[in-house]
């Protein structure tokens, strides 16, 4: 599933939110320098925003199509798995990983962290959390339930990142290494036309293990819901966000 998200980078990039720019300002408010590493940097989504902070960001990125795309926008970025990083003498002020962590073995990445991090250098996981209207989110439940049932992706909330965040926060305190982890977060909305969501939907990883016609079952589903909605909505997100300082 981790590997599906390189097979269209400028779509990924195109469609798929950023994350808020308060968020970005607590992170950096904490950080005591500017060189940054973007763990899982995908297409670049919070690289750029860090690179705008005027950080400079190196990326980590395990699909070499997804690098690639970064590199083009004039980022440092190795291929690896992190756990298997080669971190060469380097350190960084900040490590950040966007939409990404839950994918990392979190005792072993929780390590590697502190090995990459400066002394008070900072940690900062963070992942968007989607939440439709509610009739909608039946609505897409339904379709998921008809086409793919027991699928993850018609899961809408947060109760499975709350998960990751409790995972991530066990890896950082039993690291040893780091004082004791923040949550915090930020909600924001996005609103979406039928055509804009459907092109979001299939970036979502494990999409691609559907076959072609339940894909198209799934997106007239969809769909169909958004026009009983009026044809658009309002996406209320929510950004979680997990830091702690390495001591």
């Amino acid at each position: 599933m981790a590997e599906s998200f390189g097979a269209d980078p400028e779509r990924y990039d195109r469609v798929r939110p950023s994350y808020p720019a308060p968020m970005v300002d607590a992170i950096l408010a904490d950080v005591p320098g500017h060189d940054v590493l973007d763990v899982g940097c995908g297409t670049g989504i919070a690289a750029r925003l860090f690179r705008d902070a005027q950080c400079r960001v190196t990326g980590v990125e395990p699909d070499a199509r997804m690098a690639d795309f970064v590199r083009r926008q004039g980022f440092d970025v190795d291929v690896a798995r992190f756990e298997e990083w080669e971190r060469a003498g380097r350190d960084f002020d900040l490590l950040a990983s966007g939409t990404t962590w839950h994918w990392i073995d979190p005792p072993v990445g929780a390590l590697r962290a502190a090995e990459a991090l400066r002394p008070r250098g900072v940690f900062a996981a963070f992942w968007n959390v989607h939440h439709p209207p509610q009739p909608l989110a039946e609505a897409f439940n339904a379709a998921y339930g008809r086409i793919a049932q027991g699928s993850p992706f018609a899961r809408h909330g947060g109760d499975w990142h709350m998960r990751i965040l409790n995972r991530t926060a066990r890896g950082l305190t039993d690291a040893g290494a780091f004082d004791t982890p923040r949550v915090r977060r930020y909600p924001w909305e996005q609103t979406y036309t039928r055509e804009q969501w459907l092109e979001v939907v299939p970036t979502f990883g494990g999409h691609d293990l559907l076959d072609a016609d339940q894909v198209d079952e799934l997106m007239d589903g969809l769909g169909s819901a958004i026009d009983s909605a009026g044809g658009s909505f309002t996406m209320s997100y929510e950004t979680l966000l997990i830091t702690a300082t390495r001591v």
